[in-house]
């Protein structure tokens, strides 16, 4: 058991004593008194007992774990105990009114004021201050609306006894009608009370989202990177606990990795502002107004499962064309990758809403691994050497360093080698000059069938 589940119950559990007591020690006063003032206070605490008992249970029940057939938890059963409270005190309410109003028609006012009359109103004056200071404080530490469903009874409690003390002076006094008024306004406390306390739990039960708490959710979310609106937002309150269901809107042309990023920033910016709160974060990727052709091309290809590369477009005039590459499965026969591309093709014509030449050129992906071994040590050295010999004829190469000789199942070199250029060259460029050098390599080791150059400033950590 948690600390707040142990400080609930606790709580809980004394109220539940202290009620019972307040409401033997005033009904026995109070019969003894003939005041209905003090009955009315009686019957007051034996509703308040009741509904502390029923708290004592809700809490208990709703610190239960979520279950097959509760996915939400147990939480809102506090609510449902704090709705059956309310019912109470309006009970209470209306039997108080009828017993004062009879009282004060018929015109028995038989009270006795005595010392006994008075103590008792003031110990529960005194135990009541008590208990709603205890509960209204683990109320606030666990957000439990049926502890402060509790504390509201026990404050209203205050200014009903305060109330009644004030009738049974007046009666002291000789003005007998007091008691009887003092009662009705016993009443109209816990009406309140209860109209205050029935119209939160109404907004739980119908799960209505707590006031402010949705604009707090979307300051928090569209400033967070990556968004760029809330689509949809859905917001369930429960007991101490919020469920936050939320949609956003991304970029379509981000990498799904990227949009998981995303939605994970979401959920931590909103745990570390609401920590007690259930959150789900799902993205709909949109279309952005600035997206170029090539991100166009990107995002529909990706969905496809098909990645385009070296687009070329010619958009002027009126004949308009788009040509690129898009790598597919090499195992495919012509046809499957036919018609993968075809269905490709008319997404981007139904994407550009105009008539556009499409040539695609399908380039085979090889799926399966190839396998290589360490070249001998003496071939490793000749190699080298050739290479940085080559490099050294490339204005602008600086160095090559860190490379990797291996050998394939075919008996082929495969090469890889990191090349370091000055930090202001501009990338185009690096790869036109690590381009030549492949052609060099391949021109001067002819058994060579793969290299990879890694281009880099110089001095780069490798």
């Amino acid at each position: 058991m948690s600390s707040h589940e142990e400080k609930k119950q606790q709580v809980a559990l004394s109220s539940v004593v202290a009620s019972l007591l307040l409401t033997v020690m005033k009904l026995v006063v109070g019969l003894m008194t003939g005041s209905i003032g003090i009955l009315s206070e009686a019957a007051h605490s034996a509703m308040d007992f009741g509904a502390a008992a029923l708290t004592w249970f809700a809490v208990r029940v709703s610190d239960k774990p979520a279950d097959e057939k509760h996915h939400y938890g147990h939480t809102k059963i506090e609510s449902v105990s704090a709705l059956i409270e309310t019912g109470l005190l309006l009970l209470t309410s209306i039997w108080i009114v009828y017993e004062a109003v009879s009282r004060l028609i018929s015109g028995t006012t038989e009270i006795e004021v005595t010392w006994y009359a008075i103590a008792v109103i003031v110990i529960s004056i005194v135990v009541d201050i008590s208990r709603a200071r205890a509960l209204k404080k683990v109320a606030k530490e666990t957000k439990s609306q049926a502890l402060e469903a509790d504390a509201l009874h026990f404050a209203s409690d205050i200014v009903s006894s305060a109330v009644v003390l004030a009738g049974l002076g007046f009666v002291a006094l000789g003005i007998h009608w007091a008691d009887a008024v003092a009662g009705i306004g016993v009443a109209v406390l816990v009406a309140r009370a209860a109209w205050e306390l029935g119209r939160k739990t109404f907004d739980v039960l119908v799960d209505a989202a707590p006031d402010g708490l949705s604009e707090q959710i979307e300051e928090i979310v569209i400033n967070a990177p990556g968004v760029i609106s809330i689509h949809k937002m859905r917001i369930k309150p429960a007991g101490p606990f919020v469920f936050i269901d939320l949609t956003i809107s991304v970029s379509r042309t981000l990498p799904q990795e990227k949009v998981q990023a995303i939605c994970t920033g979401v959920e931590a910016r909103l745990k570390a502002e609401l920590p007690d709160s259930d959150i789900t974060v799902n993205a709909r990727p949109v279309v952005l107004d600035s997206e170029s052709v090539t991100e166009r091309i990107h995002a529909i290809g990706i969905n496809h499962g098909l990645h385009a590369h070296n687009i070329v477009t010619s958009l002027s005039g009126d004949h308009k064309q788009i040509t690129f590459d898009v790598e597919v499965d090499s195992r495919l026969t012509i046809r499957e990758a036919h018609d993968a591309v075809t269905e490709l093709e008319d997404e981007l014509h139904r994407e550009f809403n105009e008539e556009i030449d499409l040539c695609i050129h399908l380039d085979p992906l090889n799926n399966d691994e190839r396998y290589a071994r360490p070249i001998d040590p003496g071939n490793e050295a000749r190699i080298t050497a050739i290479i940085r010999q080559e490099a050294a004829t490339i204005p602008g190469i600086h160095d090559v360093h860190a490379m990797n000789i291996h050998v394939s199942e075919h008996n082929k070199l495969c090469i890889a080698l990191h090349c370091s250029f000055d930090d202001n060259t501009v990338l185009a460029n690096a790869h036109t000059l690590t381009s030549r050098l492949e052609g060099l390599i391949y021109k001067a080791l002819p058994e060579t069938s793969r290299i990879i150059v890694h281009a880099e400033p110089v001095n780069a950590e490798d």
